[in-house]
C-alpha cells in the first residue's frame, strides 16, 4: 500500500522528490531537534494522483485523519476545540521552491464558537477575532474563489471609518465585525456559507493547495524558472504557532549570509505582533533582525545558534522563517536560499575558502546565466542627481524603464516592446506577470524578505524595496516622493544594487567584471570570485570556446575575455559599407573581365581584413566562412529602386541608367524563400571567380603574418553544404588557390576545409561529407529553422509568444538547443561523421554556443568546442567547466 502521508518524525531532507522541499525540510530540522511545531506532509504523488483524476486517492482521507489524530494527541487538544482549538496551517509545498506561487491557508479549525474558546484559553480576545478573520479571508479567497480585493475593500473601508492606519489599530470589536463582513461577502459571491466545520475547512484547503499547482501565477513561474509541470506540489499541515499574540510575539524572515550580496552575517527582517505572511506580504515594513536581540535577547542568541547549525548541516545560504510566540522561538521552514547572482559567486567563494565545499562544489554553485548579469552594466552615480528616493537594495542591477501601476499594464507594455517599471506598494503573488514584463520593481513597502524581494532576486529582476518616501497611488497611477510627482509613463531608473531610484534615464557604465573582462585588473570581493570559478572552470572543461568575431577589434576582444580562437569569421560583413559598390559591380559584370575587375578590387581589401584578424588571433585557430547570403542581400532594396525610378519618371526626368540596372539584376535575383535558395555553397559553385577570391585573400593573408613572425592559422569553412559532391568540388577549388600561393610566394600554406552542418540532410549525411571535411561546425541557427521548418524572422513575431503560453515550447527553440529534435540531428551527425573520421573535428558556431543549457548539450554530445559572441565567452567559459563536473558527478553516482 503506498502512503500518501508523513509525519514530521518520518522524513528528511533527501526526501524532497516525494515530501516536497518544505516537506523535506521540516522533517530534516525536525530531526535535528530544533523546535519545529508538529505536522505531516501529504505527498506529491497523492497531488498527481488527484489532479489526474480529480478525485483523492484512495485511502488519503483515512491516512489525514490518522495523522491528525496523532497531533490532536501530542498538542491534547483536538482540531476546532470549541474551549481549547488546536489549529493548523494548511501550505504547499513543491520539490523547488516557489515562493507565493501556490497557496497558504492559516489557522484551520476556527469558527463561530471556537473564536471565543480561543479567545478565553488565550486571554487576547483581539488575537483570537484577528486569527478567524485571517482564516476567513484565506479560505474565502484561496478555496471558495472569492477576488481578493474584495476582501481588501471591505477591511478599507472599515479602517477608514475607525480611522485606523493599519490594522493593528482595529480592536477586537471591529475585527469580529470585519469576520461578519467577510462571511457575508463569501455567501454573496459564492451562494455558500463559509464551513464551520474543521474537517471540511481542513479537506477543502488540502484539496485547494493541490489545484493551486495549475493556477495561472504558478504554470507561469514554472515556465519562467524551467520546472517541469508533472512534478506536483506536497502539503504540509502543521500545528499553528502564533506571532500575534502581542509585543512578546512577532515574525520574521532570516538569512544565514546577505541574499543580495553573500556577505557573511545574520540578514532579515522581524516584525512584532505579526504572522508570518504580514512579513512577505510587505503590508507593513518590518525592523532589521538585529532589532530582535533588543525584544528577546533569548530567542535572539537561540535563532543565531539555530541559524549557524542549519548553514553548517546544508553547506550553504539557509533561508529561515520564524516565529516568536510569547517569548518562545519556532522554526516554520529552512530552505536553500534564492540568491542574486552576485551573491551566489562571493558565498561560493567564501564557503570554498572555509573549506566547507570543494572548488568543484563551489562551481557547481554558480551559473552562466548569472554571470552574464554581473557584465551588465551600472549606472554612473557620478553622473546623476539627487535620488528621488530610496529604498532597501533588495536584488542589484540597472534598470531603466517607463513607471507602470499594475501588473497588466506592465504587460502590456512589454508586450509592445516599451521597457517598464513595476511601482507598487507591495507585491502580491497576483502580480508575477507583471513582474516578469518589467525590467525592476520597485515597492514603498516591504523588505528584503518581502515577496517582491525573494521572488525578483529568483528571477534576476533589479528590485528596490522599502522605499518610503514613496507615496504610491496606484488609483490615481502616480507616485510622489519628496515633493516631486511621477505620473505613469514617465521613465525611471531603479538602482538595485544601492537602493536608489532616479527621474529619467541614468547614465550606465561597465559593471567590475566587465572591467574585469576588458583590462585583467582583478580586485578582491566580487570580481576575485568571478576570477576563481572562471579558473576553476578552465581547469576541468574538456570543450574549447571560441568566438564569433568578424573585425579585429572583436577579435581582440574576444581573446581578453578568454577565446581560444574564432569559431565563425563572416565574410559578408566584409562586403558592406564602401565595399557594397564593389560587390554591385561584380553582380553587374556583363562579361568575365568586368567581374575579375571587381573582384581584383575586392581582394586586397578581404585581404587586409584577414591579416588584422590573424594578428588578434595569431597562434590561436580562425575559422573563416566562405560568403553565405544571397547576393541580392547586397543591392538595394527593390522597393527603394522602383519607387527612386517611378519619382523620376514621374517628374518627367530621364531615368538613372544604373538604377535600371540595379532594379533588373534584383529582379533577376529575386527569391520567393531567400534562405532555401542561392546561398552558401551553391552561390560559390555558379559564380565563377568568388570562392577563388575570398581563398586566395585568406592564403596570402597567412603568409603576409608568417613573413612577419606571425603564426596565423587560418581554417576555411563552406557553408549550406547539403551533399558531399557539393563539398567534393569546392575543396578542389579551394586547394588549387592555396596551391598557387603556396608556389608563388615559397610560403607553405596548409589551410584545413571543413563545412558547416546546417541542413537536416547534411546532418543525415554526415558520414560521407566527413570523407572531404577537415572539420564540422554546426550552424544550429538555420539547422533549427530547417528541421523545424521556421522562418526565425516571421515566427518569432507571429505566434512563439502563443506557443510559449500554451506550454508547446518550454523555451524557444532559437535560444536553448531543442535536444529531441535539433540535437537528435546533432549526434547523429557526430557520430556518423567520427564513425568514418575518428580524428573530425567538432564545433558549433550558432548562437546556441553561448546558451548555458546548450553548452551542457554540446558537451555531452562529444562536440570539441563551441563558439558564441565575445560578450558569451566567459559564459561559455564557466558552463563547459560546469558541464564537466556534472557529467563527473553523474559518473561517480552510476
Amino acid at each position: 500500500m503506498t502512503n500518501h502521508v508523513y509525519d514530521f518524525t518520518e522524513g528528511g531532507r533527501d526526501m524532497a522528490n516525494l515530501l516536497g522541499g518544505k516537506g523535506a525540510n521540516l522533517a530534516e530540522m525536525t530531526r535535528l531537534g530544533l523546535p519545529v511545531p508538529p505536522g505531516f506532509t501529504i505527498t506529491t504523488e497523492a497531488c498527481r494522483a488527484f489532479l489526474a483524476t480529480g478525485t483523492e486517492p484512495a485511502g488519503l482521507a483515512r491516512e489525514i485523519s490518522a495523522h491528525l489524530t496523532t497531533l490532536e494527541r501530542s498538542a491534547g487538544r483536538r482540531l476546532g476545540q470549541r474551549d481549547d482549538p488546536l489549529l493548523v496551517s494548511v501550505r504547499s509545498g513543491a520539490r523547488f521552491s516557489m515562493p507565493g506561487m501556490m497557496e497558504t491557508i492559516l489557522d484551520i479549525g476556527l469558527g463561530d464558537e471556537s473564536v471565543l474558546g480561543l479567545a478565553k484559553v488565550s486571554g487576547d480576545e483581539r488575537f483570537a477575532w484577528d486569527s478567524y478573520r485571517r482564516l476567513v479571508q484565506m479560505f474565502g479567497s484561496t478555496v471558495m474563489g472569492v477576488d481578493s480585493e474584495r476582501f481588501e475593500s471591505v477591511m478599507a473601508r472599515l479602517r477608514e471609518a475607525r480611522g485606523a492606519a493599519d490594522d493593528l489599530e482595529l480592536d477586537a470589536h471591529d475585527l469580529a465585525a470585519l469576520v461578519e463582513a467577510y462571511k457575508d461577502l463569501i455567501h454573496q459571491e459564492t451562494g455558500e456559507y463559509f464551513p464551520q466545520s474543521p474537517a471540511e475547512q481542513l479537506r477543502r484547503a488540502v484539496l485547494a493547495v493541490f489545484e493551486s499547482w495549475n493556477g495561472e501565477r504558478a504554470r507561469l513561474y514554472r515556465r519562467r524558472e524551467g520546472i517541469s509541470d508533472d512534478l506536483g506540489t506536497a502539503v504540509n499541515v502543521q500545528q499553528m504557532v502564533f506571532g500575534n499574540l502581542g509585543t512578546d510575539s512577532g515574525s520574521g524572515v532570516a538569512f544565514t549570509r546577505d541574499p543580495a550580496t553573500g556577505h557573511r552575517g545574520l540578514y532579515g527582517d522581524y516584525l512584532p505582533n505579526a504572522q508570518g505572511e504580514d512579513v512577505v506580504a510587505g503590508i507593513r515594513n518590518t525592523v532589521g533582525l538585529a532589532e530582535l536581540k533588543h525584544l528577546n535577547p533569548e530567542a535572539y542568541v537561540q535563532l543565531r545558534d539555530h541559524m549557524g547549525l542549519l548553514e553548517t548541516h546544508y553547506r550553504d545560504l539557509c533561508d529561515i522563517e520564524f516565529t516568536v510566540e510569547r517569548g518562545r522561538l519556532w522554526m516554520l521552514q529552512t530552505r536553500v536560499g534564492k540568491r542574486t547572482a552576485e551573491a551566489a559567486f562571493t558565498i561560493a567563494a567564501e564557503l570554498v575558502d572555509e573549506e566547507v565545499i570543494t572548488p568543484d562544489e563551489g562551481l557547481a554553485r554558480v551559473s552562466g546565466d548569472g554571470l552574464a548579469r554581473l557584465m551588465f552594466p551600472r549606472f554612473d552615480t557620478d553622473a546623476v542627481g539627487p535620488a528621488l528616493a530610496h529604498g532597501l537594495p533588495a536584488s542589484p542591477g540597472a534598470a531603466v524603464g517607463a513607471a507602470v501601476f499594475d501588473s497588466a499594464e506592465a504587460v502590456r507594455h512589454a508586450a509592445a516592446g516599451e521597457k517598464v517599471i513595476l511601482v507598487r506598494q507591495e507585491t502580491t503573488p497576483d502580480d508575477l506577470p507583471g513582474m516578469v514584463a518589467a525590467q525592476a520593481v520597485l515597492t514603498s513597502r516591504g523588505g528584503k524578505t518581502s515577496h517582491a524581494a525573494v521572488v525578483a532576486r529568483g528571477m534576476g529582476k533589479v528590485c528596490v524595496c522599502g522605499a518610503e518616501e514613496l507615496s504610491v497611488d496606484t488609483q490615481a497611477r502616480r507616485f510622489t516622493a519628496n515633493g516631486t510627482t511621477v505620473e505613469e509613463g514617465t521613465v525611471i531608473s531603479v538602482d538595485g544594487s544601492e537602493g536608489a531610484v532616479y527621474l529619467g534615464a541614468a547614465p550606465l557604465v561597465d559593471s567590475s567584471v566587465m572591467r574585469y573582462f576588458e583590462t585583467g585588473a582583478r580586485s578582491a570581493g566580487l570580481v576575485d570570485a568571478v576570477a576563481r570559478a572562471l579558473q576553476r572552470a578552465d581547469g576541468v572543461r574538456r570543450l574549447g570556446v571560441r568566438a564569433n568575431a568578424d573585425t579585429p577589434e572583436d577579435a581582440a576582444r574576444a581573446r581578453r575575455f578568454g577565446a581560444e580562437g574564432i569559431g565563425l569569421c563572416r565574410t559578408e560583413h566584409m562586403f558592406l559599407g564602401e565595399r557594397r559598390k564593389l560587390v554591385e559591380a561584380m553582380i553587374l559584370a556583363r562579361s568575365d573581365a568586368e567581374r575579375d575587375r571587381a573582384l581584383d578590387a575586392l581582394l586586397p581589401l578581404q585581404r587586409q581584413d584577414f591579416v588584422g584578424i590573424l594578428e588578434a588571433m595569431d597562434g590561436l585557430p580562425v575559422t573563416i566562412r566562405l560568403l553565405d547570403p544571397p547576393l541580392h542581400e547586397f543591392l538595394p532594396d527593390r522597393t527603394e529602386l522602383a519607387v527612386r525610378i517611378a519619382t523620376r519618371e514621374a517628374r518627367g526626368e530621364p531615368p538613372d541608367a544604373h538604377d535600371a540596372e540595379l532594379l533588373d539584376a534584383v529582379n533577376r535575383m529575386h527569391e520567393e524563400n531567400p534562405m532555401l535558395g542561392l546561398r552558401g555553397v551553391r552561390l560559390g559553385l555558379v559564380t565563377p571567380g568568388l570562392v577563388a577570391m575570398q581563398v586566395r585573400a585568406v592564403a596570402e593573408a597567412v603568409v603576409r603574418r608568417r613573413r612577419t613572425g606571425g603564426d596565423p592559422r587560418a581554417e576555411i569553412m563552406v557553408p549550406l553544404v547539403d551533399t558531399v559532391e557539393e563539398l567534393r568540388l569546392v575543396r578542389e577549388e579551394i586547394e588549387q588557390v592555396l596551391a598557387e600561393v603556396s608556389a608563388s610566394s615559397g610560403v607553405a600554406v596548409d589551410c584545413p576545409v571543413g563545412t558547416m552542418i546546417e541542413l537536416p540532410r547534411a546532418a543525415l549525411t554526415a558520414g560521407s561529407i566527413a570523407r572531404e571535411a577537415d572539420f564540422f561546425s554546426f550552424g544550429t541557427n538555420d539547422l533549427t529553422q530547417t528541421t523545424w521548418g521556421f522562418s526565425r524572422d516571421d515566427v518569432e513575431a507571429a505566434f512563439f509568444s502563443a506557443y510559449l503560453d500554451k506550454g508547446i515550447f518550454k523555451v524557444s527553440p532559437f535560444e536553448t538547443i531543442d535536444r529531441e529534435g535539433v540535437g537528435r540531428l546533432v549526434e547523429i551527425a557526430v557520430a556518423e561523421g567520427r564513425a568514418e573520421r575518428p580524428d573530425l573535428k567538432i564545433g558549433v558556431c550558432g548562437e546556441h554556443g553561448g546558451d548555458p543549457a546548450s553548452v551542457h548539450f554540446f558537451h555531452a554530445a562529444g562536440l570539441d568546442y563551441v563558439s558564441c559572441s565575445p560578450f558569451r565567452v566567459p559564459v561559455a567559459r564557466l558552463e563547459a567547466g560546469r558541464a564537466a563536473f556534472d557529467r563527473m558527478r553523474a559518473s561517480e553516482a552510476r
